[in-house]
């Protein structure tokens, strides 16, 4: 691998800005990569050379040195566990089989640090241009990470299915990403995601921290950029970086341009947020939007934070009041049921639900989530969630994201670090941070990073900081106000007229619920006159990596074909195949089997 400083050919960025049509002045900016790799034999852009038997292993890739591997060994295991955090890799799963693929794609990387006018922050970007580009065809897929991963977190998504087909992607890990940084040691992540000292050179994030701050900082929640209301402006920036990057990959078929070069977004969860936020932009730079599970905000609808730390709060007492065979496992119901009934003992202490005994409790828990709009598919698969307590880390970052609140300043005093076996916070070692940036999901807990809560008390430990994290939500203090005033600034607009969009989710997803973000998103959409799409899938839910579980693999469907077929739809409406329609998928869970194209009911 070659570790290059360059800037775009000055003539060639200026030939393409002379014939480029006046649109933005984004859209003329000289952009550079700070870093171009070449990946081919033993390695390739789509999965680092592993393969699906090596996707597939157990343990990640190794290390030589563990405290201090190469950016090489940190792209391979980075692309390893994004690639099992988001698709089914399973024996019995169908992938590589039924659908999709991870067929060799040698190419180049074009990587940097871009930064939107007024971002305190930078965000990742990366173009994959594969070997096999098609320049009689030119096709540009940008996409955004899932959740808060790094800038390979959506490789499943996009780059198995444009790559294959000789398009190029363009990454963004749209301000938020694995880039965490030692407050103690002073040390953060370099352009190459490997550690770099504060004084030593350039940064993916450092925070504006106090003087003697300790523990772990991390790009979405103390960027304090509020990146969530710019998720379409980076999808653009990104695309706009993709183009430039194209021109020097292949000069000989530039200039690329958002009107010679067909640009598609795609995207899952927030990835799908981020590209319904871009469909809104004016101009006519891009030609078709697939959007997979968005985590989407419209006006009159509970927001993300609303329905997150209700369900932080409610969902453990209401799950005991569904029967004890409902739930798939983990978590376990034995182990977690005296902490679930301490709960709803909490709650009923709180005045927030009714009931004389647990099983009482349980069902007015029960039947104020049901009130809220929560399905009871979204409760059953909504274990999961709480089972990994999920809720209280999302409503953690969200807070302090929403807030801009900077390091030590979260409302409600939660923080992160390196952790003890007590759960006392300490120093991180060198080795435990060298695999933030490969391993990290972008929200601890998780790599060696815990989220340090100073409000745990028995014996419902975490009610507390839940207490306060919900009363952000509607409280009018100044800290609940700066929370919802970037709560009100992520609400996303209905998106350009004539714009081909597919919206495909599951009815039975338990943390993005339909009810909340793609049924009122798509409807607005459609009254306001827009080209949506929406396709429903019978038994599908968020986490298409957790189908390896048995009891999660037995009863629900992957998303990702469907995400896949919505590409093929509006790839071939594009060419002039017919418009898609709406679709009512009546999906089939492959049980105890392996997954079959008959049980999926692909559309065609």
């Amino acid at each position: 691998m070659m570790r290059n400083s360059l800037m775009a050919t000055l003539a060639l960025a200026l030939a393409a800005c002379s014939s480029m049509p006046s649109r933005t002045p984004q859209e003329q900016t000289v952009y550079q990569a700070q870093r171009i790799t070449e990946h081919r034999g033993s390695d390739d852009l789509l999965s680092a050379g592993l393969g699906l038997d090596g996707l597939r292993a157990m343990t990640p890739p190794a290390f030589a040195d563990a405290a201090a591997p190469t950016a090489l060994e940190l792209r391979r295991r980075a692309i390893w566990n994004n690639w099992r955090g988001i698709a089914d890799l399973s024996l019995t799963g169908g992938y590589g089989q039924v659908y999709g693929s991870v067929a060799g794609a040698p190419g180049r990387e074009y990587s940097a640090l871009l930064r939107l006018p007024q971002a305190r922050q930078p965000h990742r970007v990366v173009l994959q241009a594969p070997d096999n580009f098609d320049t009689g065809k030119r096709c540009l897929v940008v996409t955004a990470s899932s959740g808060s991963r790094g800038v390979y977190g959506a490789i499943a998504v996009a780059g198995a299915w444009a790559l294959p087909k000789g398009c190029a992607v363009v990454y963004t890990d749209k301000g938020a990403g694995t880039d965490y940084f030692d407050l103690d040691a002073q040390v953060g992540v370099g352009e190459d995601g490997r550690s770099v000292a504060l004084e030593q050179g350039e940064l993916a994030f450092a925070p504006d921290a106090p003087v003697g701050a300790s523990g772990v900082a991390f790009k979405h929640a103390h960027s304090q950029d509020n990146p969530e209301a710019d998720w379409g402006r980076h999808i653009k920036q990104a695309a706009e970086f993709g183009l430039a990057m194209l021109a020097q990959a292949y000069p000989q078929a530039a200039p690329f341009r958002f009107d010679n070069t067909r640009v598609i977004a795609v995207g899952i969860s927030n990835g799908g947020g981020a590209v319904l936020r871009a469909a809104e932009l004016e101009g006519d730079w891009l030609d078709a939007v697939v959007a997979g599970e968005p985590n989407v905000q419209v006006e009159g609808a509970p927001s993300l934070y609303d329905y997150t730390t209700e369900a932080a709060l409610l969902m453990p007492c209401a799950q005991l009041h569904l029967p004890a065979d409902a739930l798939p496992q983990p978590p376990l119901r034995a182990q977690v049921e005296p902490f679930w009934t301490a709960r709803c003992a909490s709650l009923k202490s709180a005045g927030l639900i009714s009931g004389d005994s647990p099983q009482a409790q349980a069902a007015s828990a029960y039947e104020l989530m049901r009130a809220k709009g929560w399905t009871d598919a979204a409760l059953t698969a909504g274990a999961l969630s709480t089972g990994f307590d999920l809720w209280r880390a999302i409503a953690v970052t969200y807070a302090s994201a929403y807030g801009r609140f900077g390091v030590a300043e979260h409302p409600c005093g939660f923080s992160f670090a390196a952790q003890n076996a007590d759960t006392r916070a300490r120093a991180a070692t060198p080795a435990e941070r060298s695999v933030w940036w490969s391993d990290g999901s972008g929200i601890p807990p998780g790599a060696g990073v815990g989220l340090i809560d100073g409000k745990l008390s028995a014996p419902d430990f975490t009610f507390n900081g839940l207490q306060c994290l919900r009363a952000l939500n509607s409280g009018s203090d100044d800290a609940a106000r700066r929370v919802q005033q970037g709560i009100a600034q992520v609400r996303a607009g209905m998106p350009r007229k004539g714009l081909p969009i597919i919206v495909v989710h599951g009815r039975d997803d338990g943390l993005i619920p339909p009810a909340f973000t793609s049924d009122p998103y798509v409807a607005q959409a459609k009254a306001a006159g827009s080209a949506v799409s929406y396709w429903q899938v019978q038994h599908a839910q968020h986490f298409d990596g957790f189908l390896a579980l048995p009891a999660y693999g037995a009863r629900y469907v992957p998303l990702l074909p469907y995400v896949y077929a919505a590409l093929d739809r509006v790839s071939a409406q594009l060419d002039g195949q017919g418009a898609a329609s709406d679709r009512e998928i009546a999906a089939q869970p492959r049980g105890a089997g392996a997954v079959s194209a008959e049980q999926l009911q692909l559309p065609r």
